[in-house]
């Protein structure tokens, strides 16, 4: 997955506190929380597609002392930003993260990532094709065990997708948590609950490419 950003220094703003990317990081780790303080004492996976540096759940699970029931997967394409990664996570001592560098529009990375209790898409359907995100939401039972909760981002930037993408959650069998779309920024949070059949990972090949 070539497709000529930096996707290093595209982290850059998450020093700025008042940038709309740290802004949005914090509503993903309020939400990724909220969902760990909701099953206390339970072992739980997760899965983190286009994983950047992993400062969403890292961040979380850094503060937790509970942070070892969570075995989490994050899919990385970006060599420096699986590093990072992976020093951050070490540091922390959360030995249940393994941060591995694959591609992540390509189902064969998710083998022994799933099915997983909670599916991480932040700064995945902002840069994708609208084909390719109804692909890879049609594609989520494959990925979710039962009762899995999602959370996704997206600019809301004309026009304006996230009507269609929360229509096609609910065709594939997702339940609507929480939908954000703070005043004065174009950035969007939702959070689903999987309330369908989960499926086995039987499709294969490219579900996303990113765009450049």
């Amino acid at each position: 997955m070539d497709d000529g950003k930096d996707w290093y220094d595209w982290h850059r703003p998450y020093t700025d506190p008042g940038s709309p990317l740290a802004h949005r990081l914090r509503l993903v780790q309020q939400h990724i929380a909220a969902w760990l303080d909701q099953r206390p004492d339970q072992p739980l996976s997760v899965l983190s597609m286009c994983a950047g540096q992993g400062h969403d759940l890292l961040g979380v699970l850094a503060s937790r002392p509970d942070a070892g029931r969570v075995h989490a997967t994050l899919i990385e394409y970006d060599s420096r930003n699986v590093a990072a990664a992976r020093v951050r996570a070490a540091a922390e001592n959360l030995e249940a993260v393994t941060v591995l560098q694959a591609d992540a529009g390509d189902l064969t990375s998710y083998r022994d990532a799933v099915p997983a209790d909670l599916v991480l898409m932040a700064g995945v359907l902002g840069n994708i094709s609208d084909a390719d995100i109804r692909a890879t939401v049609s594609v989520l039972p494959q990925l979710c065990a039962a009762g899995a909760t999602v959370i996704w981002t997206r600019t809301r930037r004309a026009p304006d997708l996230t009507p269609a993408i929360r229509t096609w959650l609910s065709a594939v069998g997702f339940t609507e948590r929480a939908f954000t779309a703070p005043d004065g920024m174009l950035f969007s949070v939702g959070v689903h609950r999987f309330t369908g059949t989960p499926q086995p990972l039987t499709t294969t090949g490219k579900i996303f490419q990113f765009l450049p």
